[in-house]
């Protein structure tokens, strides 16, 4: 029997068929499971600018990819032609924060198992990794860097800066300084303690000091 002959029997016939009721449910907890992701996403988000967009394309991810494994798993021609359907598709979008990433795949693989029609691993499998993300997300396991640029008109004005900064602060780290003809420009990365920046204002009142900026810090769109 050749490959053409496979394509002509009856075998064809009996992957054709689907359950319209089987379809529904799998919609369904593709749905509520898209939007504990979608829930899980909002909760957890830590980055510059929340999407909607981004987040509401998790949701229809998992509709989708549900769809369509229900029909690469009930026919064979269906499935051969999404293979190379899908292999010239391109995605464009940039992905701004690492996490993205993960929740991207989330929506791929619970819109893959629920098409494969194994419901009960994807429900056990999202509740477990919805609490994990979260409970990371809520436990802070140390405390939040800002970087603090101090301009300094000369080296007595720097010195009592640095000075300032030690005893305020948990730890710093001096990241560049600058000297040119306008006097010296420090950047530092610094943990405050219990979220205290009231230093700054101290820092901006010593002698020589042209002004003291605080800025967040996540190590990720810095350098």
């Amino acid at each position: 029997m050749t490959f053409s002959d496979i394509f002509k029997s009856s075998f064809l016939e009996n992957v054709t068929e689907f359950s319209a009721v089987d379809t529904l449910i799998g919609m369904v907890f593709a749905l509520i499971l898209g939007l504990f992701i979608f829930v899980i996403y909002k909760k957890t988000f830590s980055g510059i600018m929340y999407s909607t967009g981004f987040a509401m394309s998790l949701v229809g991810l998992s509709l989708v990819t549900t769809l369509v494994i229900m029909a690469v798993t009930s026919n064979v021609v269906l499935s051969l032609g999404m293979v190379g359907a899908l292999s010239i598709v391109r995605f464009r979008s940039a992905i701004k924060e690492p996490m993205e990433i993960v929740f991207l795949f989330w929506s791929l693989a619970v819109g893959i198992v629920i098409g494969a029609g194994m419901i009960p691993l994807a429900v056990i499998g999202s509740v477990i990794i919805g609490v994990i993300l979260v409970l990371f997300a809520n436990n802070k396991f140390q405390n939040m860097p800002y970087i603090l640029i101090v301009n300094c008109a000369d080296e007595a004005a720097e010195e009592s800066a640095v000075s300032t900064i030690a005893k305020s602060v948990e730890k710093y780290i001096i990241k560049s300084k600058t000297v040119n003809a306008s006097g010296i420009e420090l950047t530092a990365e610094i943990r405050v303690k219990d979220a205290a920046t009231s230093f700054v204002n101290r820092i901006n009142e010593i002698g020589g000091v042209s002004g003291a900026t605080l800025v967040t810090y996540n190590g990720e769109y810095m350098s």
